[in-house]
């Protein structure tokens, strides 16, 4: 993860928010998500990413369903109520941090 494995619980809460803020728009699965991840510098392995999508579901801020395609199937994700709530506050939270961190205010 951006080549520093020593700040993963620094970043982890990051990531969550990478991943809800695009599932407020559109359902959201796995591998794209990883893509995704990875175009911001996040470089995470389904090993990690799949138990973080299961425990935002398992807070109730994601909701899954499987998809299926012919033989192919896979699990989108969708953005919940809660979760809708908790980005809103995030969101808050992270322009105030980011005034202090790179304005100085």
């Amino acid at each position: 993860m951006n080549g520093d494995t020593g700040n993963r619980d620094l970043y982890s809460g990051m990531i969550r928010l990478h991943i809800l803020h695009p599932a407020e728009h559109e359902a959201i699965f796995g591998a794209g998500m990883a893509e995704e991840l990875a175009r911001h510098g996040y470089k995470i392995s389904p090993g990690t990413l799949y138990p973080i999508l299961h425990g935002l579901e398992r807070r109730g801020y994601l909701k899954s369903e499987e998809e299926r395609s012919g033989r192919n199937a896979r699990r989108l994700y969708r953005i919940t109520v809660s979760g809708r709530r908790a980005l809103k506050t995030a969101k808050l939270r992270v322009r105030e941090l980011f005034g202090e961190l790179i304005e100085g205010k």
